[in-house]
C-alpha cells in the first residue's frame, strides 16, 4: 500500500469520533424541548453536531423558538448531559485505536469543542484514556472553536509537532474545515449516516474507525486482522424473525432471516453499518453459521438501518416467529454500493466464503457453545 504522507502523530476528536454521544445528545434535547411543549425531531442534527455547546443551543433555541437565550439553554441542558456522562460507550475501534498509538509510541491529543471540564468528566469512565493522550484541549481553552483552526494549531504546538505531520481524526464537518485549514491530513469518519458526500475536503473519508489503515499515513499498522476479519468484542441480539423486504429470496437469491429494526434500534445504533459474522441459534432448528449486513443497503436505498442475518444453511421452509438469537464476533468489510445488481451478489457470497472459513478457527468457533444461542 502506497504511503499518502508521513505522520508523526494524531490529533483525535471526542463526541461522535471515539465516543457515541448522538443518542444521549437526542435524549437530552427530547426532554429540555419537552418542558417547552416542542418535540425534538433531530432536524438539527447537521446543525449542531461539531460546534460548540453555545452554538449548538443557538440553533436549537431559533429553530423551535424558545423563549430564552441560549445561553439560558445551555444552563438548562449542563446538568442533565453531566449525569448522563458516565452512559456514554465508546464507539467500536475507538478503544483499539488508542490502545495501538500508545503502544507504539505514537503521541495523541485530543482536541474537542467541548468545555474541557466536561471532557475531564467524559473520559474519565473510560480506562486508561487520559493517560493515552499527551495533550488535551477543550474548546473553552482557545479563541475560536472549530471550523477555526485554532484548537488543532494549538494541539501541534504543545505536542511540538509541525501541522503538516498531524493526521487528524474527525466526524463532524466543522472538524474536518478545521483541520483542513490547520493544513493537517484529516480523515474523516461521518457520525451521521448518508452524509459522506458532503465530506469532500476530507483527505479519506472512512464508514468506521474499524476500517482505518494507519499505513496510509506512514503510522505503524494494527496487525489483529485474521484471515481477512477483525476479531470484535462479542456482542449479542434477538427477537422473533420477521418478514423484511421481499428481495432476499427472490432478487438476490439470498434468504435473510430478519429482525425488527424497532426492537432493535438501540443496538444498532451502537454499531457502525457494515458486514459482520457470528453464530445464529433458532430455538427448534439448532446453532448456524451467519454472515449479516448491518445499514441501509445502497444498492436498494433503504431508508432505515436495518438487521439482515443470512443463515449459513439449506432450509426447506421459512421460520417466520422463530426466536433467533445471534452472538456477533467478527467484522468483514464497510458497507458500500455497487454498480450492479450482480457485483453485489457476487460480494455477498464471498462474504458467506470469508465467514464461514473464519467461523472453523478456534478463535471464533469457541462461540458456538455461547449459552445466548441456546433458547429453552
Amino acid at each position: 500500500m502506497s504511503v499518502t504522507k508521513l505522520i508523526k502523530c494524531v490529533i483525535l476528536d471526542l463526541d461522535g469520533t471515539l465516543l457515541n454521544t448522538d443518542g444521549i445528545v437526542c435524549n437530552v434535547l427530547k426532554i429540555s424541548l419537552g418542558k417547552y411543549g416542542k418535540e425534538w425531531d433531530g432536524r438539527e442534527t447537521l446543525k449542531i453536531v461539531g460546534k460548540t455547546p453555545f452554538e449548538a443551543a443557538s440553533a436549537v433555541v431559533e429553530d423551535y423558538g424558545l423563549p430564552c437565550s441560549p445561553v439560558e439553554f445551555v444552563s438548562e441542558l449542563s446538568p442533565l448531559f453531566s449525569q448522563q456522562w458516565c452512559n456514554i460507550k465508546a464507539l467500536p475501534g475507538a478503544n483499539r485505536l488508542i490502545k495501538h498509538l500508545k503502544s507504539k509510541g505514537v503521541p495523541m491529543a485530543l482536541a474537542s469543542n467541548s468545555p474541557r471540564e466536561s471532557i475531564d468528566a467524559k473520559i474519565s469512565f473510560h480506562d486508561g484514556w487520559k493517560d493515552s493522550f499527551s495533550v488535551i484541549i477543550g474548546g473553552d481553552e482557545v479563541r475560536t472553536g472549530k471550523p477555526s483552526p485554532d484548537i488543532f494549531f494549538e494541539a501541534a504546538r504543545r505536542l511540538r509537532i509541525e501541522p503538516s505531520s498531524c493526521l487528524v481524526i474527525e466526524d463532524s464537518l466543522p472538524g474536518v474545515t478545521a483541520g483542513k485549514a490547520a493544513e493537517m491530513e484529516v480523515v474523516a469518519v461521518p457520525s451521521l449516516p448518508k452524509q459522506s458526500h458532503l465530506y469532500t475536503a476530507a483527505d479519506e473519508v472512512i464508514n468506521s474507525l474499524l476500517d482505518l489503515q494507519l499505513e496510509k499515513w506512514g503510522l505503524p499498522p494494527f496487525a489483529d486482522w485474521v484471515e481477512r476479519t477483525l476479531p470484535v468484542d462479542p456482542w449479542y441480539i434477538g427477537g422473533p424473525v420477521i418478514k423484511g423486504f421481499g428481495r432476499g429470496s427472490k432478487v438476490l437469491g439470498i434468504p435473510t432471516a430478519n429482525l425488527s429494526t424497532k426492537e432493535c434500534s438501540d443496538l444498532l445504533a451502537q454499531y457502525p453499518s457494515g458486514v459482520y459474522f457470528g453464530w445464529a441459534g433458532l430455538s427448534t432448528r439448532g446453532i448456524f453459521k451467519m454472515v449479516m449486513s448491518i445499514g441501509w443497503n445502497p444498492y436498494f436505498s433503504n431508508k432505515e438501518k436495518t438487521i439482515e442475518p443470512w443463515l449459513l444453511h439449506e432450509f426447506t421452509e421459512d421460520f417466520y416467529g422463530e426466536e433467533l438469537r445471534l452472538v456477533i464476533v467478527g467484522y468483514i468489510r464497510p458497507e458500500f454500493n455497487f454498480p450492479s445488481l450482480e457485483s453485489l451478489i457476487a460480494k455477498i457470497h464471498e462474504d458467506r466464503r470469508v465467514a464461514e472459513r473464519a467461523l472453523d478457527l478456534p478463535l471464533y468457533s469457541s462461540y458456538k457453545n455461547n449459552s445466548h444461542l441456546r433458547i429453552s
